[in-house]
Parts: structure tokens; C-alpha cells; sequence
């Protein structure tokens, strides 16, 4: 690799998941406009990962729990968000997921286009964590604005969008929250009312942290799990031979790996932020204290001296060094949840239909830096 390191990194209107294809055989960490340095190797994603300590989550100047705290207070808030998170308790919202994916898939139009990010992906993703934490079904039509605001926001990359964006769904979270307190005498058992009534330690939750915990869990995974459907959608609907294998009638466990490696290939959950504790170094390059880091999961995900090259399908070989759902103490908390959710739809949209293919008439398009995976995936089933 080249030890001149760019510092002028743009990926402004780029599909990131190309322009990094481009950098990383060169470099192993580049250092952008905004003066973030972006590690794009395999190996380098994962020491940076696996060191808390020298690299601290704590990047934003707003609390962001459980995500945003580092050491024991990050440990005690997991601990708390992970007991929703298990597969124990997710077990009885299975039959939910199957009920929304099942009538979703059966309500899709034949033999016409449909979009499958927003039509497909976003529309399960609303239901299922709307089933999931017990928010009422009359926010649908507002979740479902507020995914493709928020995507707009990010794309922009104009804090004041993203700023209005993020108030926004603020203040859909305290509606849902004040709905609750609105009635001494109700206290639903759903996961948003538990958390409510949940303790760090030995004290109840702020609002604040019930409001950012309830934004962490679901203001990403809303978007991401649509950007998981639509590149699952597109893998599947280019690659008819794995498409029938799957309808022809796999294992969980089988699906699960087949939809791990779909996502590793083009890995629509792109960065995480870290910041320096104290002078580091990663790799041969020199950091400073307080530099600003991201970690490029999509990069090194497709990293040609792990994975050999990065677009061959091989799920079994490639399953120990998969980095979809991160690595280390801030591995993504929801990880379960996602799998059991994609994992749910793929199997309600291949039961429900003979084929897949992508509309010819309407090119799909993919999404521009720092959104990863497709921004339009046209399908027609049949």
C-alpha cells in the first residue's frame, strides 16, 4: 500500500461502496474533507473496533445511549437494552413478523414493478418495529415520511437538515411516550412501556435517555433494515440460482447465512465514529489525541485480502470475518432483531412468489455517500 496518505477525500454524489473499492487496494486509511480519518481495511476496521479505550464512541456533542457512552456506563446500558434484544424475548413476536411479512408480500402488485426499498423494505421495517414496540399503527404513514426524510437529510449532508430530521422523529417518539402517561391506569406490557418503567442501576430513566435509547433502537434500524430488503431484493432478483435454492426450502440457519453474505457483499450499514482518547496509531499512520475516525464497515467488508474478491457468494467461507453488524463492546445491539426480521420477510416474499426479476424498463439506482446500498430497487414479481 502507498504511505502518501490522501487528505482531500471526497465522496460527495459518489456510490460509496465503488469510490472505497477504489481507495483500499491503495490505502488502508484515508483522511477526508470534513478532517475524519477513514479506516477502509479489514484489519484496520477491527483494531480500531476492539480498542475502546484509545477509541471512544463518545464522538457526539448530544448523549446518545447506549451507543454514544463508553466503559461502564455503556456496559450498564446494554445490559439493560439487551434483555429486550435476546432470543427469548423476541420469540413471542415471531408470529407478529410473519403475520405483517406474510400479508405484505401478498398484497405486493404481480407482474407490475414495485419498488422494494420503500414499498417492500420500509414498509415491513414501519410494521415490524411498530408490532415490535407496541407503537400504535396510526404513525405509520409518519415513520414512513420520516425514513425517506431522513435518508434525504443524510444525503445532504446539511446539519440543519439532519438537525430537523432528527427533532422530528423526537417528537414522534415523546408523543408515543405521552400517550402512555396520559392514562395512570394504563400500563401496556409492550417493550416501549417496559422500558419506561426500566432502571440503570439502582434509579429509573431520564425522558431524555428513554427518548434517545427508543431513537437508537429504531431511527436507524427503520432505515437500514429498508436498505437491507432492497439489497437482499437485488442480489436475489440477479441471482436466480440462489433465489431458487431458498424457495426451494432452506434452514433458519442456512437463510440467515445466505442473508449475512448478501449484506457483506453490499453492506448498507456504512460507518461508525470513534474519537482518539490519546496519540494512536492505526496501521503505519500516526494519530493525534481527539482525532475523528470512521470506521467504513462496508469497506472492509469487501477487503480483497480477506475475502479474495469481494462479489464471489460464498457464505460459509467468508461467515468468521463478516463485519455487518460490527465487532467488539459496540457491536450493533439489534442484531438479532434484524436477522429474525430480514430473515422473515425473505421468506414471505419467496413463499409468496415463482420469481423475482428486476424491472428492465426501470434501471435500479443505487444510493450516494454516506447512504449505502440502493436507493431504487424496481422488481417485478410474478
Amino acid at each position: 500500500m502507498s504511505e502518501h496518505i490522501p487528505d482531500d477525500v471526497s465522496p460527495v454524489g459518489r456510490d460509496l461502496r465503488a469510490y472505497t473499492d477504489e481507495l483500499r487496494p491503495q490505502y488502508s486509511v484515508v483522511r477526508n474533507v470534513q478532517d475524519e480519518w477513514v479506516v477502509l481495511s479489514h484489519a484496520h476496521v477491527t483494531q480500531v473496533a476492539l480498542d475502546a479505550v484509545t477509541f471512544s464512541s463518545a464522538v457526539s456533542r448530544f448523549r446518545q445511549v447506549p451507543n454514544g457512552l463508553d466503559g461502564a456506563e455503556h456496559a450498564a446500558f446494554r445490559e439493560l437494552g439487551d434483555r429486550f434484544l435476546t432470543a427469548d424475548a423476541l420469540t413471542p413476536y415471531q408470529p407478529k413478523f410473519d403475520r405483517i411479512a406474510a400479508e405484505l408480500a401478498v398484497s405486493l402488485p404481480r407482474s407490475v414493478s414495485v419498488e422494494a426499498v420503500r414499498e417492500i423494505g420500509a414498509q415491513f421495517a414501519v410494521r415490524a418495529q411498530s408490532a415490535w414496540l407496541g407503537w400504535p399503527l396510526a404513525l405509520e404513514g409518519r415513520l414512513m415520511d420520516w425514513i425517506a426524510e431522513n435518508h434525504a437529510a443524510t444525503r445532504s449532508g446539511e446539519i440543519a437538515h439532519t438537525r430537523q430530521v432528527a427533532q422530528d422523529f423526537d417528537a414522534i417518539i415523546e408523543s408515543v411516550l405521552a400517550s402512555r402517561r396520559g392514562d395512570p391506569r394504563s400500563q401496556p406490557g409492550d417493550v416501549t412501556s417496559q422500558l419506561m418503567r426500566a432502571q440503570v442501576g439502582d434509579r429509573p430513566l431520564s425522558e431524555a435517555e428513554i427518548v434517545s435509547v427508543l431513537r437508537n433502537w429504531t431511527g436507524g434500524d427503520l432505515g437500514s433494515i429498508a436498505l437491507c430488503v432492497g439489497v437482499l431484493v437485488h442480489f436475489l432478483a440477479s441471482h436466480t440460482d440462489v433465489q431458487d435454492r431458498l424457495r426451494a426450502g432452506v434452514s433458519d440457519q442456512d437463510l440467515d447465512a445466505t442473508i449475512d453474505e448478501v449484506l457483506r457483499i453490499d453492506d448498507p450499514f456504512v460507518t461508525n465514529r470513534r474519537i482518539t482518547t490519546c496519540p494512536a496509531q492505526v496501521g503505519s499512520v500516526p494519530l493525534p489525541k481527539g482525532a475523528r475516525i470512521k470506521l467504513n464497515w462496508t469497506s472492509a467488508n469487501r477487503d480483497e485480502s480477506v475475502f479474495g474478491d469481494p462479489d464471489v457468494f460464498d457464505p460459509t467461507r467468508n461467515a468468521k470475518d463478516n463485519l455487518v453488524y460490527g465487532i467488539g463492546k459496540h457491536v450493533c445491539p439489534g442484531r438479532l432483531l434484524a436477522t429474525v426480521e430480514l430473515r422473515t420477510m425473505t421468506r414471505a416474499l419467496l413463499a409468496a412468489t415463482e420469481s423475482l426479476i428486476l424491472d428492465p424498463a426501470r434501471p435500479a439506482q443505487r444510493e450516494v455517500a454516506p447512504v449505502g446500498g440502493w436507493r431504487r430497487v424496481p422488481v417485478i414479481l410474478s
